[in-house]
């Protein structure tokens, strides 16, 4: 089984949100319908960013690692240096 970690992004809400899941279809599915709280503002999440690990726990530790940053210009490089 994989692990993602993903960054989403609402226009809505203007904002990005960054966790990690086995499933990523049915997460964003989640964060849409307004399962998740921090998500419920919006409804127009989209993946913007993701990766893929072997282990619930290293998707984990980038998920901190990234949250840890605070920083919307990291991210936006992240997603960037993609293309």
């Amino acid at each position: 089984m994989h692990f993602y970690l993903y960054i989403i992004y609402s226009v809505q809400s203007d904002s990005y949100y960054i966790g990690y899941t086995s499933n990523l279809e049915k997460r964003l599915s989640e964060h849409n319908s307004g399962i998740s709280d921090y998500t419920a503002k919006a409804s127009d999440w989209v993946v913007k960013y993701t990766e893929v690990y072997p282990s619930r726990e290293l998707a984990m530790k980038r998920e901190r690692e990234i949250k840890k940053k605070k920083s919307r210009k990291f991210i936006e490089w992240l997603i960037n240096s993609v293309g």
